[in-house]
């Protein structure tokens, strides 16, 4: 992964997550490395906002279900 910014940190990643190289904050220069392109797409890629929409769906209709199961018991007394 490379990052770059204007006012942040600037860095290479390597696919383990571990910092190769970087640039202090707040400074400017040149960094430089080497990287390795990758086929294919990544699941957010494929799948996009998708699957946390519907575990919000899912999670707002457990909640609604809830209260209204909860709300029948309460009356009944």
């Amino acid at each position: 992964m490379l990052r770059a910014t204007n006012t942040g940190v600037t860095a290479i990643i390597d696919p383990r997550g571990r910092v190769v190289a970087r640039l202090p904050q707040f400074t400017e220069g040149i960094l430089t490395g080497e990287v390795q392109g990758y086929i294919g797409a990544s699941p957010y890629v494929k799948l996009g906002n998708t699957p946390i929409v519907l575990a919000c769906v899912v999670l707002l209709g457990a909640l609604v279900f809830t209260r209204r199961r909860v709300g029948r018991v309460g009356e009944s007394r």
